[in-house]
């Protein structure tokens, strides 16, 4: 889970979907969890912004692509 204390409304609510513990088989959450520890360490790292919101987009987008891809 991604720590989102005091973030703007924006971030908190794309960051609950790099969560991967809900995906069934390992090779997918291994995948899905490379996006998710990125996503985290950009969120620390960088200020609420319009940016940083659509590189979030952006990533989710391409998590969902790379897990797709596992299958």
């Amino acid at each position: 889970m991604i720590d989102t204390t005091g973030r703007h409304p924006g971030t908190v609510h794309i960051a609950r979907f790099f969560d991967a513990d809900h995906l069934s088989r390992e090779d997918m959450r291994t995948v899905s969890q490379a996006c998710c520890d990125l996503a985290a360490d950009m969120i620390g790292k960088l200020d609420d912004g319009a940016e940083l919101s659509a590189g979030l987009r952006k990533l989710l987008e391409a998590k969902d692509c790379f897990v797709r891809a596992v299958l």
